[in-house]
């Protein structure tokens, strides 16, 4: 496959660039860390425009073009409406003039890939609707920081078919991990989804299931977002009991193997996906997968910016 110049979906990339960012971020991990790593983008700017709030990504963007010598730009919803104000095709090509790349967090999955077509510098995306790829990168950083490897892992997702599922599903079916989702019926991946992951993956071994307890008992990695996320707040109460089976809880990870993680890609609202205790329990990898945000994006950051795409 061609090199890649910009970072909008998994699905975009082979196993073998895949591994290549995993296993240069765990390797460049601990040289940022002790603060000797490489100031690989001096003088490079890196837009950043959020039409949904984060602390997560924001933090780990702007530390991350801080600590390769870069400047970042934060562009909040009123700065930036996107399709609204001015085509995002303009603001696109506008800011390619001005910075070196861009970073974006959206609602629309079609304005990120407007944003990558017009744009003359790398996009990256933050975060839309239908996909979360920085997240799932962290998120098999830290199965591999932990296991040491990701070959033969199973990592369930208990909860909604969501953004951070469906990219995690597709990472799973890259690099050998089998990926089970448990949810409610009527809060699955689309079939049309799981059809062309699966044929893009011949090998992959995807399900759904909803007997969250049956899923996670061969668990390597047992994972769970909010089941309400922003734009769903009208639907927050029956979300709430649809999920109500499927909280993360004591009494479930019971069943689970003792070598299981627990991740979540926060916020975590606690009692209703994830029981207290149960977080408290797994903090370390939590805040562990939190923290790799910043590690692999900026092992992204470095590919597009500095090296000119990802090979």
């Amino acid at each position: 496959m061609a090199t890649q110049k910009h970072f909008i979906a998994l699905a975009d990339f082979t196993p073998d660039q895949l591994t290549g960012l995993i296993e240069r971020t765990v390797a460049e991990k601990p040289d940022y860390l002790a603060g000797t790593g490489p100031s690989r983008l001096p003088r490079k700017t890196l837009a950043l425009i959020f039409e949904k709030p984060s602390l997560r990504t924001r933090v780990s963007f702007e530390c991350g073009m801080t600590q390769l010598g870069g400047a970042s730009i934060y562009l909040a919803p009123a700065d930036i409406q996107l399709g609204k104000r001015e085509p995002t095709k303009d603001v696109a090509r506008v800011l390619g003039r001005m910075c070196d790349g861009i970073m974006a967090r959206l609602f629309s999955h079609e304005a990120m890939l407007d944003l990558a077509a017009y744009s003359p510098v790398p996009v990256i995306n933050g975060l839309t609707d239908y996909n979360h790829p920085c997240q799932a990168l962290a998120d098999l950083v830290t199965v591999r920081e932990h296991f040491g490897s990701l070959k033969d892992k199973t990592l369930v997702f208990v909860g909604d078919g969501n953004n951070v599922a469906r990219s995690l599903a597709v990472g799973c079916a890259k690099l050998g991990l089998r990926f089970i989702l448990a949810c409610p019926e009527g809060y699955a991946l689309e079939e049309g989804f799981l059809a062309t992951v699966q044929a893009d993956n011949p090998q992959a071994d995807l399900s759904v299931t909803h007997d969250p307890a049956a899923a996670i008992r061969e668990a390597d990695v047992v994972y769970t977002d909010t089941w309400v996320s922003m734009g769903q707040e009208e639907q927050a109460s029956t979300r709430r009991d649809d999920f109500a089976p499927y909280q993360i809880n004591d009494a479930l990870m019971g069943v689970a193997p003792s070598r299981a993680i627990v991740l979540h890609c926060l916020p975590a609202y606690r009692d209703y996906e994830i029981t207290d205790s149960v977080f408290e329990k797994h903090a370390t990898t939590i805040l562990a997968e939190a923290e790799n945000r910043l590690h692999a994006q900026r092992t992204v950051l470095a590919a597009l910016l500095a090296e000119g795409g990802i090979e």
